[in-house]
């Protein structure tokens, strides 16, 4: 039978099994991204639309994903969590269906951001979760393990779209992700018990949404490291969006070849977030997370230094793209652990803002990418370099926050 009883405590311990399914609802992103990236050039051919049409559709489904966590976030710290997981759960495998069956660009733009808003919903709910019952040191470690899950689906999805492109086609990868959707509500509906106890929840009135959000909008330590997570994902996003275009059009990789080189950097940031968990413990959170900042930066500049000298062989751009994704797994888990523990006490809504800041930034970087046409990994690098300056901004002025609140605590 599902699990309904609420826990007796914020601070009780996470099954494997809960957290495995958390992790699942949370790679609804990469999935629904990763899979089809591969087919992306198939999709502009069989429904008549150029490159900045087809990834319009990325960015509709980024910003699906950033409404659906806003409109669920602050709902869901009156309602609970278990309820709307399960009902946004069954809305996104209708909406995949939709995907599937879209007969023009425009209808899978609209598709897509539907997929998006109801994925936004699992995304949103899985990092509530666990803020729900841990905080500190633990919430970090935790969240970094689950990224680590998660980071299997970057790794599995452009290998799987890649061998299902040629035989089922765009549109068959969309039916294989409402059948992954229904997979996730089983595992919701059994293994995700209520983990927010009535006693902590918040009246699910208009006004006391608007207080709900403008009291996370106003805490300034939890805003500069959803910043800094937040662009540091534009860096992240704008490689994921632009790399079918470079390693296929540019490069002149088939789409199997693409599915390998993109899960190998899914690999570095698979076991970048390992290490990172593992190190958490012996270094604090802020710590790690000022490593994986500076790093970004460092890579940043790195590439945007190669693709000026205009390489003729393609291995320094691809080393650099690696390390990219080896950079940001020091900052997800802990900008987000970091970020929620300053807003304990609305954790669904501040997993949602921070969700919507995410794939907002996301929706911005996917269209930029492709203002040169598919014939220069320009606008990449330009994209990651800025997004990764403005992690660094918001990271610096959250560093000088605590330094401030710290002199004032010893005066």
């Amino acid at each position: 039978m599902p699990q309904t009883t609420p826990p007796a405590g914020p601070t009780r311990a996470i099954p494997v099994r809960t957290l495995l399914t958390l992790a699942l609802l949370s790679a609804i992103a990469p999935l629904a991204t990763d899979m089809y990236l591969p087919g992306l050039p198939q999709v502009g051919v069989d429904l008549a639309a150029d490159d900045a049409l087809v990834q319009l559709t990325l960015m509709t489904f980024m910003l699906g994903l950033a409404a659906g966590q806003l409109a669920i976030g602050p709902l869901s710290d009156g309602l609970g969590r278990r309820r709307p997981l399960l009902a946004g759960t069954v809305l996104l495998a209708a909406a995949g269906l939709a995907c599937a069956l879209a007969p023009s660009i425009t209808v899978l733009v609209v598709a897509r951001f539907l997929q998006g808003f109801t994925g936004g919903i699992g995304v949103v709910l899985a990092r509530a979760v666990i803020a729900d019952r841990t905080s500190g040191d633990r919430a970090a470690r935790l969240f970094s393990i689950m990224m680590i899950i998660t980071g299997v689906a970057p790794v599995v999805a452009p290998l799987v779209g890649g061998a299902l492109v040629g035989p089922i086609g765009w549109r068959g990868v969309f039916y294989v992700l409402t059948g992954l959707a229904v997979l996730m509500l089983l595992c919701a509906w059994r293994f995700v018990p209520e983990s927010l106890p009535t006693a902590r929840r918040h009246p699910v009135e208009p006004r006391a949404v608007g207080r709900s959000i403008g009291a996370v909008l106003t805490t300034r330590v939890y805003l500069g490291y959803a910043a800094t997570f937040a662009a540091a994902f534009g860096a992240l996003f704008g490689y994921i969006s632009a790399s079918p275009f470079i390693l296929q059009d540019i490069m002149g990789y088939s789409p199997g070849v693409f599915s390998l080189l993109f899960a190998l950097n899914a690999v570095g940031l698979t076991g970048a977030n390992a290490v990172n968990s593992r190190l958490i413990g012996r270094f604090r959170p802020h710590t790690l997370l000022s490593l994986g900042v500076w790093s970004l930066v460092a890579v940043s500049a790195t590439m945007l230094a190669v693709v000026l000298a205009d390489f003729d062989a393609r291995w320094p751009l691809l080393a650099v793209m690696f390390l990219l994704t080896c950079s940001i797994g020091f900052i997800f888990g802990n900008a987000t652990g970091l970020a929620l523990d300053a807003v304990r006490t609305r954790a669904g809504t501040g997993s949602a803002v921070l969700g919507a800041l995410q794939f907002t930034v996301g929706a911005v970087a996917a269209p930029v990418v492709g203002l040169g046409g598919g014939a220069t990994a320009m606008p990449m690098a330009i994209t990651v370099a800025v997004s990764a300056c403005c992690s660094a901004a918001a990271f610096s002025t959250t560093v000088s926050r605590r330094g401030r609140r710290r002199a004032l605590t010893r005066g």
